[in-house]
């Protein structure tokens, strides 16, 4: 009687059991699940595009920053959305002289477009949004103002053709640059091979192109991509010092 009692209390507390690790495991991924949402939310809320206005002596210098550490600052729809409202801003404020365009990211400038977010868009919103990054690349080009693309990282791709439409370009030590869609198959789609063949020739350009080549900030600057290059460290010391000098000029007419 005594082994059927004992065998009956064993088999019932062994639901009590599984059922606590249960919960517990319930609990553990209520928790990470929780964290990851906000993680998620707080990269939605905080601005992966953004200007920053200089004063005093370098009054008249505006910065535009990229921050999206996640994607090394690839284009998802919400940088880009950000980047044209910031683009349009500027188009229109009498107090700009000269646009900076950087990034806040280490070793990073633009990875180019976010194709991991790219894979889960129809065929029509892919269209819709190669159509904007065109539109917002153009935008950036056509600004009124003298525009320097400093370079201090990863700038592949997209990266580089968002690059070309500055009118000016640095680099730094941690620079990587090219247009590296030919190892897939593909070709630069939004504007890389007609703005890379204005800037350092044609043959140079096809190079590149259909090569995949990747290169330093000093063979950038030796093939003519960059402005000015260096070998340690950012290029922002090289941009700003650009900047002033174009500050005591006239007034650009575009």
């Amino acid at each position: 009687m005594k082994t059927n009692l004992s065998s009956i209390l064993r088999i019932l507390r062994q639901p009590l059991i599984f059922n606590n690790v249960i919960q517990k495991q319930r609990v553990i991924q209520k928790t990470i699940l929780q964290r990851a949402l906000n993680t998620s939310t707080e990269s939605l809320l905080e601005p992966h595009c953004f200007v920053e206005k200089l004063t005093d002596e370098d009054k008249g210098i505006s910065i535009i920053n990229l921050n999206h550490p996640t994607t090394r600052n690839a284009f998802s729809r919400k940088l880009l959305r950000e980047f044209r409202d910031t683009v349009d801003n500027l188009r229109y404020e009498s107090d700009v002289r000269v646009v900076l365009l950087r990034s806040l990211v280490d070793r990073t400038f633009c990875s180019g477009a976010d194709l991991k977010e790219r894979i889960h868009m129809t065929e029509i919103e892919i269209k819709e949004y190669l159509h904007n990054l065109r539109r917002a690349f153009r935008d950036l080009e056509t600004l009124p103002v003298p525009t320097i693309a400093v370079i201090d990282g990863v700038c592949f791709g997209g990266g580089l053709e968002l690059a070309l439409c500055c009118d000016m370009r640095v680099a730094g030590g941690h620079a990587k640059i090219g247009l590296p869609e030919a190892k897939l198959g593909i070709i630069p789609g939004s504007g890389g091979t007609q703005r890379l063949p204005r800037a350092i020739g044609v043959a140079k350009a096809k190079e590149l192109i259909f090569t995949g080549r990747i290169l330093s900030a000093q063979g950038a600057l030796e093939d003519g991509i960059v402005n000015y290059a260096t070998m340690e460290g950012s290029s922002m010391v090289i941009a700003m010092n650009i900047a002033r000098q174009i500050l005591p000029c006239g007034e650009f007419i575009f």
